[in-house]
């Protein structure tokens, strides 16, 4: 008796739980809207879109032929002024993989990681061997700063919503404060009731 008991609520749960989720495993690559809301295609089209311009400006080979080096970028800010969250932190990953695989910059760590790769680079002084410890005051200076923002605008009627979404970014000199190139991007999203709801 005590056997079928334990059959029966066995058969139970596996019922209750079968009709559960579906999960189907889709390309990262592959363009997905199910909300309308700012996503991960979105992100990645940005940056794309955004640092080829950057890179195609004047301040590249302005620099270069005045210093006879790749300029040395690194990524600031990006504050998210927009009316939803939006992950900045994949957003600036987006920026760096971008700058990195071009080529055409050299690139340094933001300022969340330093810290903890300084707190590493004290801790060899104290127990890494005189030959593989790395040395203090040796890090590379960036040139540049990549600043900027993401901000949207929402128009909305009966049914049908449709939402703006603007990323502007400026690359900075550091030394002078100059600004030597501004983006911006635009993105439009039509929405209509039946795909999502608010």
């Amino acid at each position: 008796m005590k056997g079928m008991l334990i059959v029966l609520i066995s058969a139970a749960l596996l019922v209750g739980c079968g009709g559960g989720k579906q999960i189907t495993r889709l390309d990262p690559g592959s363009q997905t809207d199910l909300s309308g809301k700012w996503n991960d295609t979105d992100s990645r089209l940005v940056a794309e879109e955004m640092i080829r311009d950057c890179l195609s400006r004047p301040w590249l080979t302005e620099f270069a032929v005045a210093k006879g080096a790749k300029p040395v970028v690194v990524v600031g800010t990006i504050d998210n002024l927009s009316h939803e969250h939006i992950s900045t932190e994949t957003f600036i990953a987006d920026f760096e993989r971008e700058l990195i695989n071009s080529s055409q910059v050299r690139f340094i760590a933001a300022k969340d990681w330093r810290a903890e790769i300084r707190q590493e680079r004290q801790e060899q002084q104290e127990f890494a061997s005189r030959e593989t410890m790395k040395k203090m005051r040796n890090e590379l200076g960036a040139d540049f700063i990549l600043q900027g923002a993401i901000k949207s605008i929402i128009d909305q009627e009966g049914g049908k919503r449709v939402v703006f979404y603007q990323t502007d970014l400026e690359l900075v000199n550091i030394e002078t404060i100059e600004k030597v190139w501004i983006g911006q991007k635009k993105i439009k999203k039509g929405i209509s009731q039946g795909s999502t709801s608010w």
